[in-house]
């Protein structure tokens, strides 16, 4: 049975080091609507009619494709409201974890900062069950990149609307900011609670 999902909370209540409030109440609402479309559309998918699936155009498809969209919008950011309001310094078995994949934990953030100006719209660190270890991935779009089979445990917007009002068009002074307020203990519970710790040192 179908059960409507709910804004997790923000815990942002003051201006970050260098990202204003404003900029992140605004961002919050924008994470709400995906929370409400994804409710909306999984009610309308209860009562679509199947029959009418069709690969060239039907309600079904079209709700089925926006679905993914708005699930994984809500999810993503879910993951990077989390990690907002921390003071950056790695802590933490995922330290460990990312210095076995990368070899440092510098290399580990030259290659996030790459994949967050490369891609438009998510930078992820993700736990990737099919190989048990660490990736950097890049996607253009909430369901546009996305790898199946891997937790998301570090998540960066790198969608303009994550930083404009504060940055311009600087997307890579707005990520080096988002490592000085990164929440490690957020990141490090993701890790203990899908036991990736246990899964990556076998």
């Amino acid at each position: 049975m179908r059960k409507d999902f709910t804004p997790e909370p923000l815990k942002v209540f003051k201006d970050l080091d260098g990202i204003s409030l404003k900029l992140i109440e605004n961002h919050y609402k924008l994470y709400e609507g995906y929370v409400k479309k994804t409710n909306e559309i999984q009610m309308k998918l209860e009562n679509v009619d199947k029959a009418e699936a069709n690969p060239s155009f039907s309600l079904v498809g079209e709700l089925k494709r926006q679905e993914t969209f708005t699930v994984n919008g809500m999810k993503l950011h879910e993951v990077y409201f989390g990690h907002l309001g921390g003071d950056g310094k790695p802590s933490g078995e995922l330290v460990q974890m990312i210095e076995k994949d990368f070899a440092t934990l510098q290399d580990w953030k030259l290659d996030m900062v790459a994949t967050g100006i490369a891609a438009r719209g998510w930078a992820v660190l993700a736990f990737d069950y099919r190989d048990s270890r660490l990736h950097n991935y890049g996607s253009d779009g909430h369901n546009v990149g996305a790898v199946w089979g891997a937790v998301p445990v570090i998540v960066l917007d790198v969608y303009e609307h994550a930083y404009a009002m504060d940055y311009g068009v600087d997307r890579k002074s707005y990520i080096e900011t988002f490592f000085k307020n990164l929440d490690w203990h957020f990141a490090n519970r993701i890790v203990n609670y899908y036991e990736l710790n246990k899964r990556h040192a076998a």
